[in-house]
């Protein structure tokens, strides 16, 4: 077991992060346990809560370290100048994040805090980010339009993906009749495009 003394509590907080994310990526969510943690990164229990605050705290900061993996992702996407064509390949590419990340991307949207408790500032603003370049791109298909009316439409047309993505991934998409989740994540991007530019 190693000793405290030997690292920082910031680079145990990395430590105990880097095991939680290949515990899930490997086991999946149930699978993650504070002792299972212990046990991977050599330091105890109680160790872990003197960096972090509970369970909970320890899963927010997984659940943000994912949506910074998905975010580079989406950054990293590079296609034609078109506006709707930028805004499919960013459906397309979060639907492959799930596909190649699913443990991972099932994380996200884990329940951790009860509804009293609001998300934290830092996690929110990491949302906020994943959202920011298809309200960007929205936002110059309809200039005219305010950004809370732009954003609420990216963020609508966001939900319909994800939900062909959730039903894709847990093999129940076929139930809807839909036989191929690019297909279909394409034809509802360029349909609700089409709407929001009318």
């Amino acid at each position: 077991m190693a000793r405290r003394s030997e690292h920082s509590q910031e680079q145990i907080k990395e430590m105990v992060l880097k095991a939680a994310e290949i515990i899930v990526t490997e086991e999946g969510a149930g699978a993650l346990t504070v002792r299972k943690i212990a046990l991977e990164i050599g330091y105890t229990v109680g160790t872990i809560y003197m960096v972090f605050a509970n369970m909970p705290d320890l899963l927010m900061h997984l659940k943000g370290r994912t949506l910074d993996l998905l975010l580079k992702q989406l950054n990293d996407i590079r296609v034609a100048e078109e506006v709707e064509l930028q805004i499919r390949a960013l459906a397309l590419s979060y639907y492959q994040f799930a596909v190649g990340n699913f443990n991972r991307w099932s994380i996200i949207f884990e329940p951790v805090l009860s509804d009293q408790q609001p998300l934290p500032d830092w996690y929110q603003a990491k949302v906020t980010q994943i959202f920011a370049p298809v309200e960007a791109l929205f936002q110059q298909l309809r200039p005219e339009y305010s950004a809370e009316r732009t954003a609420l439409a990216a963020r609508t047309l966001w939900c319909g993906v994800h939900g062909v993505c959730m039903l894709s991934l847990q093999g129940n998409l076929s139930r809807a009749g839909l036989a191929d989740t690019e297909t279909a994540v394409g034809i509802l991007v360029d349909n609700f495009i089409q709407g929001w530019k009318r």
